[in-house]
């Protein structure tokens, strides 16, 4: 059973992928279900209807998903290629402490199939540009992004998955931090995600962007399993037609390696397993 729970298209910000396009080629590549999960910032991106002006970032709308077309859009999709495809309905969520009542009142408004909870920024101050680790040491910004991520699980409910867990390592100039240093923190995180009936994912995007490890790294998956941890998800990230259901079989041989033996799907907000 081949699945891709990470995947973006012309509803976030930073993809102009058509949705349909994504689904013909996901059908191509032989994908038997895959999830949208297109992005929600708020704190640094405001909803449509908001009523306050929407800034524009590299010629596109730096904006939320316009939740009515996208989910109708999904709808028109699963009707269309049903027999061909499973296809599912989520969002990949930047929570911050702060926005936390937000996506509250989103995920009561929609009811998803799947919630990726992902720390994208921390006081809004995002990490792929280096606004959040600047004036920081290594250790300050590790040790930040670790306590925001579990202050966020402690306080937050709806969701699925965390996102690529260890995100703070994609944009660590300084190189890979410790993870002996951090684990008590990484610990009590996964403690807390697996009393709640969450799980993490593996992102396979960490090929892509020549991390030297997975994503979350390997010793990360490992203490999952051995806390108890069981709900894990694969996803690819994408962007584009040359990311969409890239390294996903290498994802699964590698949790097998360590010792898992299933992976999820999710319908309606609950997983479903299957075996690896």
């Amino acid at each position: 059973m081949l699945a891709d729970y990470h995947v973006h298209c012309e509803f976030s910000d930073n993809s102009v992928y058509p949705m349909e396009d994504v689904v013909r080629d996901a059908i191509d590549l032989g994908l038997e279900e895959i999830c949208f999960t297109d992005h929600v910032d708020y704190g640094i991106k405001v909803d449509w209807d908001s009523g306050e002006e929407i800034r524009w970032r590299n010629g596109e709308p730096f904006a939320n998903v316009d939740y009515p077309r996208y989910f109708a859009k999904i709808e028109e999709l699963q009707s269309k290629y049903e027999g061909q495809i499973r296809i599912r309905k989520g969002l990949e969520l930047g929570v911050q402490t702060h926005t936390i009542p937000e996506y509250n009142r989103l995920t009561e408004k929609y009811p998803l199939d799947f919630a990726i909870l992902s720390i994208h920024q921390v006081h809004d101050k995002e990490f792929w540009n280096g606004e959040f680790q600047q004036g920081k040491t290594q250790q300050e910004y590790n040790d930040e992004y670790y306590q925001e991520l579990l202050q966020v699980v402690k306080n937050f409910k709806n969701y699925s998955v965390l996102g690529h867990m260890d995100l703070i390592v994609r944009y660590d100039k300084a190189g890979v931090y410790p993870f002996e240093k951090e684990k008590d923190t990484i610990a009590e995180i996964l403690k807390t995600v697996i009393a709640d009936g969450k799980g993490i994912e593996v992102n396979t995007s960490s090929v892509r962007y020549g991390l030297k490890d997975s994503q979350p790294g390997r010793k990360i998956l490992k203490l999952y399993r051995e806390l108890g941890g069981r709900i894990i998800t694969i996803g690819s990230d994408s962007h584009r037609k040359d990311h969409l259901g890239a390294y996903i079989q290498p994802a699964r041989d590698m949790l097998r390696e360590l010792g898992y033996t299933e992976f999820c799907t999710f319908e309606n907000g609950k997983p479903v397993f299957h075996p690896l």
